[in-house]
């Protein structure tokens, strides 16, 4: 299991690697200004960790008191997933269509633009930090692993 220290570096490095990315790609693909994209990206990156810890702890103890369990079956993790991303989608939409004086559909093709983008860095930055950081259980199953091939 990972360490509360290495949880931190995980978080901090997505939020701002992804943001380094995130940027300049939606600027250039919306024709928008950096700094905008940048004040829509520092928001939405606020406002998911603050959704990641509630919409967690909620669906937990929903989980918890209508199953007994919080063990999520795959059809449990597509519905926690699909929230997740509904109420990311509806705290931002009203942001994003003020703050660039756009219209909902706009906000919404951005927005939805977001969550595919960070749907895809998520698989990827989680796939190089485990590989960057292992945890020294993963090498010992490997090396189990490679005995038995």
């Amino acid at each position: 299991m990972r360490t509360v220290a290495d949880r931190i570096r995980h978080a901090i490095s997505f939020e701002i690697i992804g943001l380094m990315i995130v940027i300049p790609l939606a600027a250039w693909v919306f024709k928008k200004p950096m700094f905008d994209i940048g004040v829509l990206g520092l928001v939405s990156s606020l406002v998911a960790t603050g959704w990641n810890y509630v919409y967690n702890l909620g669906f937990d103890h929903l989980m918890q008191r209508l199953r007994g369990t919080t063990r999520k079956t795959p059809a449990l993790r597509l519905v926690h997933a699909l929230f997740f991303e509904a109420g990311i989608l509806a705290a931002l939409l009203p942001f994003f269509a003020w703050y660039l004086q756009i219209s909902l559909w706009d906000a919404f093709v951005m927005d939805v633009s977001f969550s595919l983008f960070y749907l895809c860095y998520a698989y990827v930055f989680n796939w190089a930090y485990d590989a960057l950081f292992p945890l020294p259980e993963w090498q010992n199953q490997g090396a189990a692993a490679d005995t038995t091939e």
